[in-house]
């Protein structure tokens, strides 16, 4: 039987048939450092590149920096830092084939090269997303062809052999995508109390008691069952940490869920599509979602649509509703972060190889194309550090 890994999914279906109001005022910090998470491996037809890379970045003209190589390391697809682990920076190696992956720990400090720590199992294939929890002290890492959870303690060696392992049986209705477990997300609820990790194999989002000094996890007596064949890929807190938003990679949705902090219940209360209303269906895999700080607007890659799309969100409810939908500026935007200005959203394109700037709109949360943009291989994620 074969495999269906993490990265061969999209090939599948491609062979399928077939204005800136800029913020007045702002009192912000300008951030002036980003690092890039790659692929190094070739994936198709996209070269593979070498590592981690950095640039500058200029919030006030939504200028990229020359892009340098910060270190040689395999396949660091996901990275993640935390101010409770300061001068630490983490990655997980999404090495291809049958071999566990790995996580990386490394110093970071600014202006300085960035140093490997050690290098651990992460005990599963193909991890793709890792997050600290609030104290620093704990690293959880989802891997997706494995569809496992580990945790790890964070030291000022750098990361601990994994504390636990907890793997997750069954499967759900989609012959291609869900024939076993795919954890593809973890999340840390707002208080630190629980981790959500959504299972893109299962259509299942579970919940998980957090014990931050040991780094173990308790399952919650109900887990989130999404729409069976949907397959939830990556979710989010609004800002208010009263609902969480989860984009589904199959059915091209976007579920608004109403969170219960007492118990870590979730209730789904709308879904919307990812793609703008009256979209014939097509090929499509949205990836990323994220909100403006002010929780007013909700943004989602789609990968083929090759799309941003911009929704407005009701501040009493958190409903969706679609706004704007703009080319991506390449081909399949696999992650986008927001800068810390609120002025600028920045994409990634994984097959384009480029990085690409978009301004953002503080009123109306619509985005404009400025013509900004930076070639990298195989480029999958963005940190603003």
């Amino acid at each position: 039987m074969t495999t269906i890994t993490r990265r061969s999914a999209l090939s599948l279906l491609a062979t399928a048939p077939m204005a800136l109001r800029a913020m007045a005022g702002t009192h912000e910090a300008p951030v002036s450092r980003i690092l890039l998470g790659t692929y190094t491996d070739p994936v198709g037809t996209t070269p593979g590149a070498k590592g981690i890379y950095t640039c500058s970045w200029n919030p006030t003209t939504g200028q990229l920096g020359p892009i340098e190589l910060a270190i040689e390391t395999p396949d660091p697809s996901f990275l993640a830092i935390s101010p409770k682990a300061p001068g630490m920076l983490f990655a997980v190696n999404e090495l291809p084939g049958d071999h566990n992956g790995t996580v990386t720990a490394f110093a970071y400090k600014s202006g300085q090269p960035l140093r490997t720590l050690n290098v651990v199992s992460s005990e599963g294939l193909a991890p793709c997303d890792l997050t600290l929890d609030h104290t620093g002290r704990t690293l959880f890492v989802a891997d997706y062809t494995s569809g496992c959870l580990a945790t790890f303690k964070v030291t000022r060696a750098g990361l601990s052999k994994a504390v636990s392992v907890l793997r997750f049986p069954g499967h759900s209705i989609d012959p291609d995508r869900q024939t076993s477990a795919h954890t593809h997300c973890t999340l840390l609820s707002p208080d630190n109390r629980f981790l959500l990790v959504n299972d893109l194999g299962l259509d299942r989002i579970m919940v998980f008691h957090v014990n931050p000094v040991a780094a173990t996890l308790t399952p919650t007596a109900i887990p989130y069952n999404a729409t069976p064949g949907s397959g939830p890929r990556h979710s989010i807190f609004h800002p208010n940490g009263r609902w969480v938003y989860s984009v589904n990679e199959i059915s091209s949705t976007v579920d608004l869920l109403d969170w219960a902090s007492s118990d870590g219940t979730l209730t789904r209360r709308q879904t919307i599509s990812s793609l703008p209303p009256n979209t014939p269906k097509q090929k499509n895999a949205p990836a990323e979602l994220a909100t403006d700080r002010a929780g007013k607007f909700l943004y989602v890659s789609n990968r083929f649509h090759d799309s941003i799309g911009v929704f407005a969100i009701d501040h009493k409810t958190g409903a969706l509703t679609h706004r704007q939908d703009i080319d991506c500026g390449g081909k399949t935007p696999r992650h986008f972060v927001i800068d810390p200005t609120g002025r600028w959203l920045i994409v990634a394109n994984q097959d384009s190889r480029n990085i690409v700037v978009f301004q953002r709109d503080t009123v109306t949360g619509e985005l404009s194309a400025t013509g900004n943009s930076s070639l990298l291989d195989a480029p999958v994620c963005i940190l603003f550090v």
